[in-house]
């Protein structure tokens, strides 16, 4: 079992930056994927960035070259840094871990980003 736990979120101005944190609660060395997803009221949920046990990355294209994931493995947490934000961005985001032996992945409880114009 795995928990997971995201913090970082806020309100910002459109064009500001954000960097969410996701502290897991036992090691995430290990886990193949790591990814951050975000859910808009009324949309579906959608991934937004992704990170590899080897170090591969892949982003939505919305959010390419302005948002990028990272790890630290020595504090169990992958983080999400959010720059030049857009009122578009506003969402629930979502921490998420999988390996392809778990029948469903592991997400957090979800961190609450709203941008401003």
């Amino acid at each position: 079992q795995v928990q997971l736990v995201e913090s970082g979120g806020g309100l910002v101005q459109a064009g500001g930056s954000l960097r969410l944190s996701c502290v897991a609660s036992a090691s995430i060395i290990s886990i193949q994927r790591l990814g951050w997803y975000r859910q808009a009221p009324g949309k579906q949920r959608e991934l937004v960035a992704s990170l590899t046990s080897g170090g591969m990355t892949t982003y939505t294209d919305s959010v390419k070259g302005r948002f990028t994931i990272s790890r630290d493995n020595a504090k169990n947490t992958v983080y999400l840094q959010m720059n030049s934000l857009k009122p578009e961005d506003t969402a629930v985001y979502y921490c998420n871990a999988q390996n392809p032996w778990w029948t469903n992945p592991y997400w957090g409880q979800g961190t609450q980003v709203t941008v401003s114009s």
